[in-house]
């Protein structure tokens, strides 16, 4: 239950975040369609740390593979909607100098998805490898 609390404290830290974008950010066409794709990734992003369920962690470990719903398509759906959820609320907020925050997130993703993988791999061997040619990202 801890981690369940854990994985929605992103989610809320969103929510207030998008909050925030939308009561004191700028009013203009590309500030709205930012935050309205905004809140499409973060629909996506909430469903797939949904069906992650249990096996849902802060550090890598491999409970279990989980392959069905968004998982049966990308391998890393939480990061795939979470991420751009999060861009799209700083690019509203302070526009395209905002990518150089992107670029520094995208880096420190790279390193968690790469430690999940190695964990992954390790622990479930060819069914991963498997799951891997089936599925992007």
């Amino acid at each position: 239950m801890k981690l369940y609390r854990v994985g929605i404290l992103g989610y809320v830290a969103y929510l207030v975040f998008l909050g925030f974008a939308i009561v004191a950010g700028p009013r203009n066409i590309p500030a709205y369609v930012a935050l309205c794709l905004s809140f499409a990734c973060s629909v996506l992003w909430l469903v797939a740390r949904r069906q992650l369920g249990d096996a849902f962690s802060v550090t890598p470990q491999a409970r279990h593979l989980v392959t069905r719903g968004l998982y049966s398509k990308i391998r890393h759906p939480v990061y795939v909607f979470g991420t751009p959820a999060f861009l799209f609320i700083v690019l509203a907020l302070t526009g395209w100098s905002a990518l150089l925050v992107w670029v520094i997130v995208i880096l420190i993703q790279v390193v968690r998805l790469r430690r999940e993988e190695r964990v992954l791999a390790d622990t479930f061997g060819d069914e991963y490898t498997a799951y891997r040619t089936r599925t992007w990202f």
